[in-house]
């Protein structure tokens, strides 16, 4: 039975309502802490980074979690509502440090809650993405219904990446009704921005939750820790696919944590802001419109592996044009956006296909491993799209100590005018290393990935045959 209209628009929006939260974290939790509290920020990557060894175990367990889950409600959903509700809170309070902590106490205040916000993100964001393989069919459906739901999950991002720095400075004016810095304005702003994003967030995956329903691999057997283990670890494809999501993660995330601190302080002057915000207006719009209409239109013409390697080439190319412009001290809005256009649109493309790509290889591990372990295999993408965030925060916050690039005063900061600032650095770490990062990735897709168009119909053929087998 194939999905209905209501199911794939309820799928849908809990994507949109998961990636707005996952992008308010990935993109902007070290400018608040960084540049708004005044944490070091090699201290703040030091903290996603450990949080990230943290994910190494946990992930994986809550994989298996999932998986010897049973109730009637199947064993996805209730973990995609408790995931959910107990992530919202989180997600308030990493942005609501209270205002007396200072120093290390503010440290620690951001590692704990952050690592929170991890293992709840986890708890739902696992049985999200497993849920696919177990209500479709698998070819044309699940490609179609995941297409769909990486789209809505890039209308949530871009929606973050929009209108944060438009909301927030509202948010913070509004209430606080005295005279107050910038700052202060700033980092009540985004307490109250991260209460309304939890909001939304709990009342779209509600929706999804009501709606959807398993329809298959619900009375699977329950592996052991170590058969989930082997059987992740014996997907060379998955492993493949999950590699390439790091690095094309990684790229993306440095870029866009630098992003905000190359308009404030290297364009900079008193328009810096509404110069950022028309910048990621453009950079969103150009990710859902590669993935909603560009995405389906080169399927007409190329093959999945062939959209792959052209949105590798579109990435590739306008970093190097980004940073010969950057690097020329171009800071016209309108040229920036030229290599933009191909970078926001490669990643959007991107987000699609490793997406379909990982969902195929729950196919290959079957056929493999004779079981499907999609909560295992997702697990990894779990963990595989922090760990991309944890990294390029590491990065990004060592790149703005070494390269001397903070909030030293509340004055508004006019171009070069920071004392010791190395612009160079940052425009160099935003470009060379992404550059770097995608032809790496290309290189293992390139060399390790074999599930073509082609090769995933003899695995569906071959599946078949072992189930009727089975009848």
């Amino acid at each position: 039975m194939h999905l209905s209209a209501k199911e794939k628009a309820a799928y849908g929006l809990g994507a949109v309502g998961k990636d707005m939260v996952y992008m308010l974290s990935a993109s902007y939790i070290l400018y608040y802490y960084q540049d708004l509290l005044g944490v070091k920020g090699a201290v703040m990557g030091a903290i996603m980074m450990a949080a990230r060894v943290f994910d190494a175990f946990n992930d994986p367990i809550m994989g298996v979690i999932v998986a010897k889950t049973r109730t009637k409600w199947g064993k996805f959903r209730p973990w995609l509502l408790i995931g959910t509700i107990s992530n919202a809170v989180v997600l308030w309070l990493v942005f609501s440090a209270p205002p007396a902590l200072s120093g290390s106490g503010l440290a620690v205040y951001a590692a704990v809650f952050y690592i929170l916000w991890g293992v709840t993100y986890t708890m739902m964001d696992i049985p999200y993405w497993s849920m696919i393989p177990a209500f479709t069919e698998g070819g044309k459906e699940r490609e179609g219904l995941t297409a769909l739901a990486r789209s809505c999950a890039g209308v949530g991002s871009a929606l973050i990446t929009v209108i944060t720095m438009i909301v927030v400075p509202k948010l913070g004016e509004l209430i606080n009704h005295t005279e107050v810095s910038v700052n202060a304005i700033e980092r009540t702003g985004f307490s109250a921005f991260a209460l309304i994003i939890a909001i939304v967030f709990i009342i779209f995956i509600l929706i999804t939750c009501i709606t959807i329903k398993e329809k298959s691999s619900v009375d699977m057997e329950s592996p052991s820790i170590g058969d989930m283990i082997k059987a992740l670890f014996t997907n060379d494809q998955a492993m493949a696919i999950v590699i390439t999501i790091v690095l094309v993660n990684a790229s993306l995330y440095i870029t866009s944590n630098l992003l905000i601190y190359f308009f404030k302080y290297d364009i900079a002057g008193e328009g810096w802001n509404g110069t950022y915000v028309l910048f990621n207006t453009f950079g969103g719009g150009m990710q859902i419109l590669s993935m909603m209409l560009i995405y389906p239109l080169v399927r007409k013409f190329l093959s999945v592996t062939k959209v792959c390697y052209l949105s590798f080439f579109f990435a590739i190319g306008g970093y190097a044009v980004l940073l010969v412009l950057m690097m020329s001290g171009v800071k016209s809005l309108a040229v920036l956006l030229i290599p933009g256009f191909f970078i926001f649109v490669a990643f959007g493309l991107l987000t699609v296909l490793t997406t379909v790509f990982l969902a195929n290889t729950v196919d290959y591990g079957e056929l493999k491993n004779n079981r499907r372990d999609e909560s295992v295999i997702f697990s990894m993408q779990t963990f595989v799209v922090k760990l991309a965030s944890g990294l390029a925060v590491f990065i990004a916050g060592v790149a703005l100590d070494l390269f001397n690039i903070s909030q030293d005063s509340e004055k508004v900061v006019s171009a070069g005018e920071m004392a010791g600032a190395n612009l160079p650095g940052l425009r160099l770490t935003m470009t060379v290393l992404p550059i770097a990062g995608m032809l790496v990735a290309l290189f293992i897709f390139f060399k390790k990935f074999i599930l073509t168009e082609a090769k995933m119909a003899e695995i569906n053929k071959e599946l078949a045959a072992r189930r009727e087998e089975r009848k």
